[in-house]
């Protein structure tokens, strides 16, 4: 366990300036709880528009061993390429700094564990960047099924699908995006799943799955459905909560959230004097909104100060990273794979 911060303000670095780092930068300069102190990213005009939007004594590196090496850090956020997470994650857990990576984790299995491994020896808290867990609708959603607002839940389906974004090469959907969903499925329904099924194509992609369908599997018997895809041409994030007593909808995106009464309940109406309908009742639930990114580093620095855990673990985002590369091996070999290490998680 990472102890209680003990300094006036906690000293931030930021590897990677792409779309995610400017995002992290900019709610970083907004916070007067931190002190940014410098900032890294091999492009050096990136490099440059980042500075210029800092204060002069925030020091700009293109490499972030050479910002880890010369700066006394408390935290680092870690939003270079995947392919680049373990490398520069490891080498601040090893130096004893926080580290935020964003999801996943790692690019490997092996290099995901080693980051969990090296964060737990040393004491140092390792949180990964599953942001939609902070996104305001999901915290609502979770707070009603926490409620025990449905006394049974059937089954969770999520769709996650947008243009294919030019930035990533290095991964495919099922890295990319469906490790959100992953999480978000494993964290409402408070268990692992115990084995998989997917199909996946590549239709626009170079060299990676661009679309991929999932089945989950859960020891209560609740079954998840995801679709991930870079096809899509209009931007899409949804969750579907389904139930004993009626059906839950939540977008991530205008962050509303609806509840649908079940059948049950309902009486039948007829179309043309003949086929039973049932339509039920829909009602929107408040949602405060707010920045999904700032409350996730609300989290972040908040367990920096206090010295507790995570809200978003790195083994957490190990767990994502391991369901959704045996989303992968089964939908290659065309058969259900086991998940390994399931049980139950704290809701």
């Amino acid at each position: 366990m990472t102890t209680a911060f003990r300094g006036q303000s906690i000293r931030v670095g930021i590897a990677g300036l792409g779309s995610m780092g400017r995002n992290h930068l900019r709610n970083v300069l907004s916070r007067d709880d931190v002190t940014l102190v410098a900032v890294a990213d091999p492009a050096e005009a990136t490099l440059s528009d980042a500075l210029s939007a800092c204060d002069p004594a925030v020091r700009g590196y293109a490499d972030p061993s050479a910002m880890l090496g010369e700066q006394e850090l408390d935290a680092l956020i870690v939003a270079v390429p995947t392919t680049l997470h373990f490398k520069v994650a490891l080498e601040a857990i090893t130096k004893g700094v926080a580290v935020l990576v964003e999801k996943p984790v790692a690019s490997s299995i092996v290099d995901g564990q080693q980051l969990v491994d090296a964060a737990h020896e040393r004491g140092v808290l390792l949180q990964t960047g599953h942001i939609e867990r902070f996104n305001p609708v999901i915290r609502a959603l979770a707070g009603r099924l926490k409620a025990g607002d449905l006394t049974r839940i059937h089954s969770i389906k999520t769709i996650r699908g947008g243009p294919m974004p030019e930035r990533i090469r290095d991964v495919g959907v099922a890295i990319d995006l469906a490790t959100h969903d992953i999480d978000i499925m494993i964290d409402l329904l408070g268990e692992r799943p115990i084995r998989v099924s997917a199909e996946r194509s590549r239709q626009v992609h170079t060299a990676h799955e661009d679309l991929l369908y999932g089945l989950l599997y859960f020891p209560s018997g609740n079954v998840g459905l995801l679709d991930v895809n870079w096809l899509t041409p209009e931007k899409q994030r949804r969750v579907v909560v389904l139930g004993s007593e009626g059906m839950f909808q939540a977008d991530y995106l205008t962050q509303t959230l609806t509840f649908t009464r079940g059948a049950a309940e309902l009486v039948p109406s007829y179309h043309g004097g003949y086929a039973a309908m049932f339509a039920g009742e829909t009602v929107d639930i408040p949602v405060d909104h707010a920045e999904p990114l700032r409350l996730e580093l609300d989290a972040f620095f908040g367990a920096v100060r206090d010295g507790t855990s995570a809200v978003v673990s790195g083994a957490d985002g190990l767990t994502a990273l391991t369901v959704a590369k045996l989303l992968l091996t089964a939908a290659d070999e065309g058969r259900s794979v086991t998940v390994p290490s399931t049980g139950q998680v704290a809701r």
